[in-house]
């Protein structure tokens, strides 16, 4: 393990397009002393060639290739490869800032009873506006995630997980694994500023995925970690039938205002609506 040193470990799967802006960030950190572990997760686009360039350019770059086999998997082999005391997860089409490392490493060596440090954040692309995230508070985030995946960890401390949860194939992998790091008396550090900057991108598929699959997400990050959830079964089982009859309520008006009866009786209605407007 190389003292000081940050590993950061960038997963890509059909993101070629974007790594050369995060790749960039990368190279732009004031602090020197770091890897980056690109993981080609069997993306089928120019992800070869892109990585290929930053080798190089910079030995500090490093590559590993594997069929696709997830975003949890693709991270942990990256961590497995690291030879850094540090760990950043950095996603291919995010950005960090140019002090995000000096500060996370300083933070750490000043208070070395840190266990993770993250930063404040930004949204950009199809959105611009600060990522205004909950403050950090161990009995409200087992309920609410409020550290986006790219925050700074001891790779010693990973050791003494089971790593990045493959069975969280739907997203909130970042999540799971945060509660596998950390306990309620763990001391957790946000910088104040904004050195971190998470891609919005135009009607993505993950983000409709992400919103469809929540539910399932969720049940399955109880499930991962029984020792947190289970004294709040009951509230869970509450919240999750609640959950159920709104989606059932939700669907069947979706299914009435998609009916021809429906669109028949609108159409009707509309002279109606006119003269209302009409005179009031």
């Amino acid at each position: 393990m190389d003292i000081g040193k940050v590993s950061i470990i960038v997963p890509c799967y059909k993101q070629a397009v974007y790594l050369p802006e995060t790749l960039d960030s990368v190279l732009l950190q004031t602090y020197s002393n770091w890897e980056c572990i690109i993981v080609n997760d069997g993306s089928p686009d120019n992800t070869d060639e892109v990585v290929q360039r930053y080798a190089n350019q910079d030995t500090r770059f490093k590559y590993v290739k594997q069929q696709n086999r997830g975003l949890a998997t693709a991270r942990n082999i990256g961590i497995k490869r690291s030879q850094g005391e540090y760990i950043l997860p950095l996603d291919a089409d995010d950005l960090i800032g140019p002090t995000y490392l000096e500060k996370a490493v300083s933070h750490f060596e000043l208070f070395p009873e840190t266990k993770l440090v993250y930063c404040k954040a930004e949204l950009f692309g199809a959105q611009k506006m600060y990522w205004d995230l909950p403050t950090y508070d161990y009995d409200s985030f087992i309920w609410e995630n409020c550290i986006f995946c790219s925050a700074v960890y001891r790779r010693r401390d990973y050791d003494q997980t089971s790593g990045y949860n493959v069975n969280m194939v739907h997203g909130n992998e970042d999540w799971d694994f945060w509660l596998s790091l950390l306990k309620k008396e763990d001391i957790v550090y946000r910088i104040d500023e904004i050195l971190f900057y998470y891609r919005v991108k135009d009607s993505s598929m993950s983000t409709k995925l992400g919103k469809f699959y929540l539910e399932e997400n969720l049940i399955q990050l109880y499930n991962n970690h029984p020792e947190i959830y289970n004294p709040y079964k009951d509230r869970i089982i509450y919240y999750h039938n609640f959950i159920s009859e709104v989606t059932g309520l939700k669907d069947e008006l979706s299914r009435i205002r998609g009916s021809h009866a429906y669109r028949l009786g609108k159409y009707m209605l509309r002279p109606v609506s006119w003269l209302k407007k009409k005179h009031k």
